[in-house]
């Protein structure tokens, strides 16, 4: 069997300080709260039952503290500085039990095909459009993802960016460099007292939000839900009406159908004629030819890009023509900041996101619980203690269709249920059961049994 999984956190104590001067019910009080720390049930260590020599790949130069957190709890990893192509994944795909990676690497419905041992999938960033989800919650597999930690780090980018292009930073820094003095005030602006147009106010947005009236900016956001907003911010009811009155327009959307080149000819069209495009969200919500005929006609001012339809698979690769028809031409256009997708390539946000995505990887692994999940019904239980040596978890993967219960109770029925919750989410269903009284003979006869069933796509017991 693997080594035990030991998920941070778990284990609750409970304490009291006591003042000298306390009153004889602050006495009992004190007592009671003692007795409770002494008698508090801990948590039991979990290991998979089957699943021996538990292997992880992580990719694309995750933070060391992801992977000290995994190498700790007895897990086998392999780290790679790199992204890997889905030839290289295929290859290699089929020996690992989960997989950690950043944008650049795809997770395709044909490499989750091959890999008939991976149990859950990782994603240290914010986006996960980089899987196919609906091919891994098919496959029984959940995505975790780390949708806040980076959203100081990319917030505070936008800002920066409004200053480099509202004071054409970027130009003036070049010539010096390239030994030109050209000193200039033309077109030179302010933030103070301009309007910052925010699509998209979730955790970067409404960050952002806060920031830039610090600046002494009016803030107007567009968001697809009704906000409280902060500050002194204000929603308004289109995206068109934004558009026309912002003076900076930043985008903090995800890649979905309907955000895929929501920003193209017309919209720009509406746009201030001097303004400033932000993109840091995902690179196929820009009509970049659309935009680089915007910039060129002198419509827009400047605009600040981190993100792109297609990118290189690591450093030092070249961002020229072959990976976007028109990167050259992009390139060599005035007041254009540029960045490699470095929104949330901050010492602090890879910290983070290396700690909450491994904490949620080894949840699942270790006790099977799918909260955060982004693809998966969201099951959890409370912990079996210790003093519940004979009880099992099971984790049952299946298809969403009517009777699966009724034959997985009807499984269950010589033994007592301690806990059960079943969910469901698409096509998908996950149920967890700790079960009471259980012997190595009845594990293999559970087991065979449930994964019987018709609607099974993954099984777990954990003890």
């Amino acid at each position: 069997m693997s080594s035990p999984i030991q998920i941070p956190g778990t284990i609750r104590t409970v304490a009291a300080s006591v003042s000298p001067t306390t009153s004889n019910i602050h006495d009992r009080f004190a007592s009671l709260h003692r007795q409770e720390s002494l008698n508090v049930r801990q948590p039991r260590v979990l290991h998979p039952v089957e699943n021996e020599g538990l292997r992880l790949l992580i990719l694309e130069n995750i933070s060391l503290e992801a992977v000290n957190a995994f190498k700790a709890q007895g897990l086998h990893v392999d780290h790679y500085t790199k992204a890997m192509s889905e030839d290289e994944l295929l290859q290699k795909i089929g020996s690992y039990h989960g997989i950690g990676i950043r944008s650049k690497t795809k997770i395709t419905e044909k490499v989750i095909k091959a890999a008939t041992k991976l149990l859950v999938i990782g994603c240290f960033c914010i986006g996960t459009n980089q899987v196919d989800l609906k091919a891994a919650a098919s496959a029984g597999i959940p995505v975790f993802n780390s949708p806040f930690s980076n959203s100081r780090s990319v917030a505070e980018l936008v800002m920066s960016e409004l200053v480099i292009l509202s004071r054409q930073l970027f130009e003036r820094s070049y010539e010096l460099r390239q030994g030109l003095w050209n000193k200039q005030s033309k077109g030179c602006w302010e933030v103070r007292g301009k309007t910052l147009g925010i699509v998209g106010y979730g955790h970067i947005g409404s960050q952002l939000s806060v920031l830039a009236e610090a600046f002494g900016m009016r803030v107007i956001f567009h968001d697809v839900i009704n906000l409280m907003p902060l500050g002194s911010a204000r929603q308004v009811e289109s995206l068109d009406s934004l558009l026309a009155d912002a003076d900076f327009v930043t985008l903090h959307v995800p890649e979905l159908p309907e955000t895929i080149n929501m920003i193209s000819s017309d919209q720009l069209a509406l746009m201030k004629k001097g303004s400033y495009l932000i993109n840091n969200a995902r690179g196929k919500v820009v009509d970049i030819p659309a935009l680089i005929a915007s910039l060129e006609s002198g419509h827009l001012a400047g605009a600040a890009i981190d993100v792109f339809p297609a990118e290189p698979g690591s450093n030092g690769s070249p961002f020229d023509d072959q990976i976007n028809p028109w990167a050259s031409t992009l390139r060599s256009l005035q007041n254009v900041i540029l960045t490699p997708h470095i929104g949330g390539s901050t010492e602090e946000a890879q910290r983070m996101i290396g700690q909450e995505v491994s904490q949620a990887l080894l949840r699942y692994i270790g006790l099977g619980s799918t909260i955060g999940a982004v693809n998966f019904p969201e099951v959890d239980l409370r912990a079996i203690t210790t003093e519940e040596g004979d009880h099992v978890r099971v984790c049952y993967v299946h298809k969403n269709q009517p009777g699966v219960l009724k034959l997985v109770n009807e499984t269950f029925a010589p033994y007592n249920v301690e806990k059960q919750y079943s969910d469901s989410k698409g096509e998908v269903a996950y149920l967890m059961a700790d079960i009471a009284n259980v012997s190595p003979m009845d594990v293999t006869r559970l087991q065979e049994s449930i994964r019987r069933t018709d609607a099974n796509i993954l099984t777990r017991f954990l003890a």
